[in-house]
């Protein structure tokens, strides 16, 4: 696909994680561990090493945890800024546009902070006349009817052959003229819109994903992960 590169990244962590409570009572999702490395720096790594240099974080639940932690970004050689919301936060939808100025008026790249994955961000492009580009995967078990069909690289609405969505998709700031005008909403029916548009594409990625919505799912990704991603990520920050 030819397009606009992508040089600049969001990633949403303002959830409060209602299904993995105890454990986020007191810790943001996004700061839970697997490998021996927190969900969230999972992706400010792989960030760093596909060549982005500028990472927006939108925060709410516990929020200060999460700035604490990551800071100005320098140690993972990004600038990082944060997008804080009010208590309850934004859903996707208003999170994401109330970050928009934070963004270059430009494609961005937006990633869930509650996945697991070793989906490669590098040399991702948004075609001309998309309004953005979904990376889907297999559907799992907890999401068997999937939310997407795909065709080629064209994403629709059909009701059947569907794929779930990732959490990772380029986005075009013009999709969120066709958001509503209240603060508070979700991505997805204007992703639905877009896509009866025929200006959505997506990916179908392959590797391994994981969506951390519960304790079971993070015990399972725990259990999978590659058991030296501590040691790795100690090299990436000495030599990248």
């Amino acid at each position: 696909m030819t397009g606009f590169p992508i040089t600049q990244a969001i990633i949403l962590a303002a959830g409060r994680g209602e299904r993995l409570r105890p454990l986020t009572d007191r810790l943001p999702k996004p700061l839970l561990t697997v490998g021996g490395i927190t969900l969230i720096d999972h992706h400010l790594h792989a960030l760093r090493r596909a060549g982005f240099r500028d990472c927006v974080i939108n925060v709410a639940h516990l929020g200060p945890l999460i700035e604490a932690h990551i800071g100005s970004g320098v140690r993972y050689g990004l600038n990082v800024r944060f997008s804080p919301e009010p208590a309850g936060a934004l859903e996707t939808g208003g999170g994401i546009r109330q970050a928009l100025p934070l963004l270059t008026p430009a494609p961005f790249l937006a990633v869930n902070a509650d996945i697991y994955t070793d989906f490669n961000f590098r040399n991702l492009t948004l075609a001309p006349q998309s309004l953005a580009h979904l990376i889907l995967v297999e559907n799992p078990a907890h999401n068997r009817s999937g939310d997407f069909t795909l065709c080629g690289d064209q994403v629709g609405n059909d009701a059947v052959a569907r794929f779930t969505f990732s959490g990772i998709a380029l986005y075009a700031p013009e999709l969120f003229n066709l958001a509503p005008s209240k603060a508070r909403f979700p991505l997805a029916p204007l992703l639905r819109e877009a896509a009866n548009l025929g200006r959505v594409t997506g990916t179908l990625h392959t590797g391994r994903w994981f969506d951390i919505g519960t304790s079971a799912r993070l015990e399972q990704a725990r259990r999978l992960a590659p058991p030296k991603a501590l040691s790795q990520h100690a090299v990436i920050k000495t030599i990248d």
